[in-house]
């Protein structure tokens, strides 16, 4: 099957096809590692919201994302991710190295959030 564009007919099938865990032996392991996307979304609404940056945790979420969904992490990401939270979670994938340089897209137009950058900085 070709993902051309994610959508919810086809999210969890392209999950799947990249999840890549060893130590993952049943659903729910894989259900548990899904979850961190919520986890990261919330964190960055919260920031957004509040100004609570919690840096350390959403770079532990994601490094266990790029983990077990590799490369696949960054569509997951900014599936389930509303555009006005996308400046941040680009800063966090500049910052990872992991921030694609193609295919050009809306999301490599997006201006890095630079509080986010400069909290990032000075890890």
């Amino acid at each position: 099957m070709r993902f051309d564009e994610l959508n919810k007919n086809n999210y969890m099938l392209f999950a799947i096809k990249f999840y890549d865990n060893p130590q993952s032996l049943t659903e729910e392991d894989f259900n548990e590692d899904l979850k961190r996307l919520k986890y990261v979304k919330r964190l960055l609404k919260r920031y957004k919201n509040n100004g609570i940056l919690k840096t350390h945790l959403i770079l532990n979420h994601l490094i266990i994302l790029f983990n077990v969904f590799g490369d696949a992490a960054v569509p997951l990401l900014f599936y389930n991710l509303e555009e006005e939270l996308w400046p941040s979670i680009k800063s966090f994938l500049i910052f990872l190295g992991r921030m694609p340089d193609y295919p050009k897209t809306k999301i490599t137009n997006i201006v890095e959030d630079k509080y986010c950058s400069s909290q990032l900085e000075n890890i």
